[in-house]
C-alpha cells in the first residue's frame, strides 16, 4: 500500500495546486542544531528573538511532534511574469519582494495544506487508535523549512541559504505535512550551485559573510520587515528603493531559466504593487494603510514600520520633488517616523546642493 498511496499522494497534491511533492523523516536533518546554535551565537539572527526562544524546536523536528514519521515537504511556485531587478531602476517608485505583491501566501498555502493533509486521513483508511494523524506548517511554525526541503529532495540550499530547484527555480513557497504515517522517502538532493556566486556578488549590503551563510542583521529583507526601530544609517543608503524586502540573491539565480511562471493567480502582482509610487505611499495613516494592504502579508509590520522604510527610499532616491513629501513627516507622532524623514531631508537637501 505503501508506494501506491505515496504516488496517489503526489498526484493528489498536484491537484490541489502544488508543484513538487517529496518525503523525508523527521530525523533526516542531523546537521541543523549545530548550524542553528552557531548562526545564533554569532547573533546574526538580530531581532528575531524567536528564532532563538524555540531554536530547540526547529533544531528538532522530533522535539516538536516526537509522533510524526514522517515530514511531507510541498512546494508552490510563485515565479513573477516579470523582470523583479526592473523597479531598481526608478528611484520614485518602490520596490516589493515579488512573494508580497498580491495575496498572503501563508492562507493560500495553509489551505492546499489542509485540504491535502484531510484527503492523506481519509486515503490512508486507518481508525481506532491507529488512525493517521497530522499536522501542517507553513513558515510561522518553528520548522527548519529548508534543511528538510533539501532532505526530502525538494531542491537544495544555495549558497544565499535560500532553496533552489532544478525545476522550478528561485521562486516557490514551502509547506510541509507531518504524519504519524510511514511513508516511502525520496532521495535528498545535493548542491548544484557550482562555482557560481551571483547571489552573494549582487547583494548590496554584503549580507553573506561567507557562502551558505547569512547574516540577518545585514540582509534588506529582515531590516524591511523584521527590524524594529530605525535602520543604522550605514544600510539605509545601501536599500535603495526596496521598502519591503528584497529579491535581488533570488532573481539572479541562473536556476530560474527553468522556472515556469505561477499557476496561481493570486501570486500574479497587483498592478497597484508593481511600481508604486512613494510619495503616494508614504501619504498613508494608519487606516489608509490597512484598507490598501488588506489580505496582503505587507499588513503585518505596520504603518510605521512601512513608512519608515519608504522614507528611506525617499531619501535614497535623489529626486526633490519629494523633499516636501519627507518635510512633511519629520513631526510624525511615530519618532522612528519622524527620525525617517528627518533623514530622508537631510539627504535630499545634500544632494541638492552637491549638484
Amino acid at each position: 500500500m505503501g508506494v501506491a498511496l505515496k504516488q496517489r499522494l503526489v498526484e493528489r497534491a498536484f491537484e490541489e495546486g502544488f508543484d513538487a511533492c517529496r518525503i523525508c523523516r523527521p530525523g533526516d536533518i542531523p546537521q541543523v542544531p549545530e548550524r542553528l546554535g552557531a548562526f545564533l551565537q554569532a547573533g546574526r539572527h538580530g531581532q528575531m528573538g524567536w528564532l532563538e526562544d524555540r531554536a530547540e524546536w526547529r533544531g528538532n523536528p522530533a522535539a516538536l511532534w516526537g509522533e510524526a514519521r514522517s515530514v511531507i515537504m510541498l512546494a508552490e511556485s510563485y515565479t513573477p511574469e516579470h523582470d523583479p531587478l526592473e523597479i531598481l531602476k526608478h528611484p520614485d517608485r518602490g520596490a516589493i519582494s515579488v512573494y508580497a505583491q498580491n495575496r498572503d501566501y501563508h492562507d493560500l498555502v495553509k489551505k492546499r495544506l489542509k485540504r491535502l493533509a484531510r484527503w492523506l486521513i481519509a486515503e490512508a483508511g486507518q481508525t481506532g487508535p491507529d488512525e493517521v494523524q497530522v499536522k501542517v506548517f507553513v513558515d510561522t511554525a518553528p520548522v527548519a523549512e529548508k534543511p528538510l526541503g533539501q532532505a526530502a529532495g525538494l531542491g537544495w540550499q544555495g549558497k544565499h541559504t535560500n532553496l533552489v530547484s532544478r525545476e522550478l527555480g528561485s521562486w516557490f513557497f514551502i509547506g510541509s505535512i507531518f504524519t504519524t504515517l510511514e511513508l516511502d522517502t525520496d532521495p535528498a538532493e545535493s548542491d548544484h550551485c557550482g562555482t557560481c556566486t551571483a547571489c552573494q556578488d549582487i547583494c548590496p549590503t554584503r549580507a553573506f559573510p561567507v557562502p551558505y551563510q547569512l547574516d540577518a542583521r545585514r540582509c534588506i529583507s529582515y531590516l524591511t520587515i523584521e527590524h524594529h526601530g530605525p535602520v543604522d544609517e550605514d544600510l539605509r543608503a545601501l536599500m535603495g528603493n526596496r521598502i519591503y524586502g528584497c529579491d535581488d540573491c533570488l532573481a539572479v539565480c541562473p536556476w530560474n531559466k527553468f522556472a515556469t511562471e505561477a499557476r496561481e493567480m493570486r501570486y500574479h502582482a497587483r498592478d497597484e504593487l508593481k511600481a508604486p509610487k512613494l510619495a503616494e505611499l508614504a501619504s498613508f495613516d494608519d487606516a489608509g494603510f490597512r484598507a490598501f494592504f488588506s489580505g496582503s502579508p505587507i499588513k503585518r509590520i505596520g504603518r510605521d514600520r512601512f513608512v519608515r522604510n519608504v522614507l528611506y527610499a525617499i531619501g535614497n532616491s535623489g529626486l526633490p520633488d519629494l523633499l516636501p513629501v519627507a518635510q512633511r513627516l519629520t513631526g510624525d507622532t511615530d519618532e522612528t517616523v519622524a527620525d525617517a524623514a528627518r533623514w530622508a531631508v537631510a539627504q535630499l537637501n545634500t544632494n541638492a546642493g552637491s549638484a
